[in-house]
């Protein structure tokens, strides 16, 4: 298994899809080598063999069951020489056929991706496996490359591909001409496509005319908890609060949710709105806040991880998902494990799966506006959301998404 991230080295949702995924499939008996880039930090867990990529040799953990993760050291080198990038480039470019005259995401990622790439030949030697399973663009040609290797073996092993989000999504329907090449690439010599909705799935076969019939739909799932920090929050004695968690991209519409507070606000003086999490937008964000009037009802955390995460579900009266392209949206099913209610843009892979919540287009402001006050001054809708999705997310798990993955 090819991936890019994993907890606590992640910043988003696909590193915690790869973490209780692997969980519930080493669970039920699979053995897992799971390669990862490395950047910082370390990661231990009690079902992984940890290997790291340029000592090949220290590959077991005693420790483990069933899963291993292969680390390939990556630090970002931005004072590269020219000679060395286009040593890089080029094989990339060779290995996918690209044409990279479009190159706009900057050398470092490619540079990256293409050691990656390198190092998985290595790794791929070395392992016996039955499936290759990679998790996005960055990983397709990895696991392109450990399929060659097991067809010079004698036996070809399947590639699967497990889509989480696609370029369309990220840049908003303007994707970047190479990543899109790389995707079409990869889901062309895929033996099989897995995507995380029936949303995405309708995505690939649209926009990168892959037959139906070859993508399967796994949706994610979530380990549901009733441990709570029950902890007391003065900011609660004066203000309903509404919190947006994730990070600040175009794809996830924090500028829609912005719009929407101020609506808000309005007509109402006892909100107050959370942004927790950064990205590109995050600048923007805090200056809109200002220019719109509203810097003072608006509070600004940047990136949660672990614990403080949770404490901000428990802080909130309602969570909101406000996102242009959601292929799933894992943090809708996080707050409803803290009973926190949530209102959900359309357009999302999770607004499939459950139906305890709130449902609006990501651009109907007026919409998600007049709904967090109907939620927040409605005791009865709150706490009716707040149960019913709690009760809900229990029947969502990541044991049926492995299932499903093994089926396949």
């Amino acid at each position: 298994m090819f991936g890019w991230e994993f907890p606590p080295l992640n910043s988003g949702g696909l590193g915690t899809a790869c973490q209780g995924l692997t969980k519930s499939l080493a669970q039920r008996g699979v053995d897992i080598s799971f390669v990862l880039p490395k950047s910082q930090g370390s990661i231990k867990v009690d079902h992984m063999k940890l290997i790291i990529a340029d000592n090949l040799k220290n590959s077991k953990n005693n420790n483990i069951k069933n899963l291993s993760i292969k680390y390939i050291n990556s630090i970002l080198t931005p004072y590269m020489t020219s000679k060395e990038y286009t040593n890089d480039l080029k094989q990339f470019r060779d290995l996918f056929n690209l044409d990279t005259s479009k190159l706009i995401y900057g050398p470092d990622l490619f540079r990256e991706v293409a050691r990656y790439t390198k190092e998985a030949e290595q790794i791929a030697l070395q392992e016996n496996y039955d499936i290759i399973h990679c998790h996005d663009w960055m990983t397709i040609g990895a696991g392109i490359v450990a399929k060659k290797i097991s067809a010079q073996e004698g036996k070809i092993k399947p590639l699967v591909l497990h889509i989480h989000a696609t370029e369309f999504d990220r840049t908003g329907g303007s994707p970047n001409e190479i990543i899109y090449q790389i995707e079409k690439f990869g889901m062309d010599n895929a033996d099989q496509i897995i995507t995380v909705s029936e949303y995405t799935k309708n995505i690939i076969s649209y926009k990168y005319d892959i037959p139906k019939e070859k993508i399967a739909v796994v949706y994610n799932g979530i380990e549901s908890s009733d441990n709570w920090l029950n902890e007391s929050y003065n900011l609660k004695k004066h203000y309903k609060l509404v919190l947006y968690l994730g990070r600040m991209t175009l794809q996830k519409g924090p500028d829609y949710f912005l719009k929407a507070a101020k609506k808000v606000t309005e007509k109402s003086n006892n909100i107050r709105f959370i942004f927790a999490g950064n990205g590109d937008m995050f600048p923007r964000m805090i200056e809109q806040s200002a220019s719109l009037g509203i810097a003072d009802k608006v509070f600004f955390t940047n990136f949660l991880r672990g614990q403080d995460t949770e404490r901000a579900y428990e802080l909130a009266d309602l969570y909101v998902m406000p996102s242009v392209s959601e292929p799933f949206g894992i943090t809708a099913l996080e707050a409803m494990n803290k009973k926190t209610p949530v209102i959900l843009s359309k357009q999302s892979g999770v607004s499939e799966v459950v139906n305890n919540c709130y449902k609006v287009d990501f651009w109907d402001i007026d919409k998600m506006a007049s709904s967090i006050i109907e939620i927040l001054e409605n005791k009865d809708i709150h706490s009716t959301l707040s149960e019913q999705g709690y009760n809900e997310i229990k029947n969502i798990t990541w044991d049926k998404a492995a299932s499903t993955c093994i089926d396949i």
